[in-house]
């Protein structure tokens, strides 16, 4: 009777330990999973030089260098050398990812207040749709523009008089990158290429 009584707890207990073996099995396999994900992930911030003075400048909280330092990140992307050789048909073809990138440090490094997704967030606020980009409707951006302080009686604010600070009105920055040559036309189809990629 008691060898019956061992074996059966013996038995019990390898159930048991067979059965912690697969919850682990089952653990290392989700691990792995996620550790591909990170790679992955990691995959889209390869080249971290590019970022890497734009972090710097806005952990500094030099937001007038950052918004310049803006530009060249992009202008690195796009391989052009000038702003005013990146097209509105570039933007067209701007990766996502990168704009993520762009957006998640200024964010991060500005307290949630400034940022690509905030602008976009505003834009929409104020009636800016994918539909309003489309048909290069200028009101909205004038409207988004008095939003975030570009704009003041009815006219634009040049990029060296606003306010590089935490104090600046949300969605202020970056600045700069949207004073493109191509004027609005560029507004709109940046606006729209933000809309497409859920930025």
């Amino acid at each position: 009777m008691s060898n019956e009584v061992h074996e059966s707890e013996v038995t019990t207990r390898l159930i048991a330990i067979e059965y912690q073996l697969q919850q682990f099995n089952q653990l290392l396999s989700n691990l792995s999973d996620r550790i591909a994900k990170s790679e992955d992930n990691f995959l889209l911030v390869a080249d971290v030089q590019k970022y890497k003075k734009l972090q710097e400048l806005l952990i500094a909280e030099n937001f007038r260098e950052s918004d310049w330092e803006t530009i060249r990140v992009i202008q690195a992307i796009t391989g052009e050398p000038e702003l005013g050789d990146i097209t509105p048909d570039d933007m067209r073809q701007f990766p996502c990812d990168e704009l993520r990138v762009i957006d998640n440090l200024w964010k991060k490094y500005s307290q949630g207040r400034f940022g690509f997704s905030v602008q976009i967030q505003i834009y929409q606020s104020v009636g800016g749709s994918l539909e309003t980009t489309i048909n290069q409707d200028n009101k909205a951006i004038e409207r988004f523009g008095e939003q975030v302080g570009w704009r003041e009686d009815n006219q634009w604010k040049k990029c060296d008089d606003l306010d590089y600070t935490l104090a600046a009105p949300i969605g202020c920055h970056p600045s700069r990158w949207w004073n493109s040559p191509f004027g609005s036309k560029m507004t709109n189809y940046f606006f729209n290429r933000l809309l497409v990629c859920s930025i």
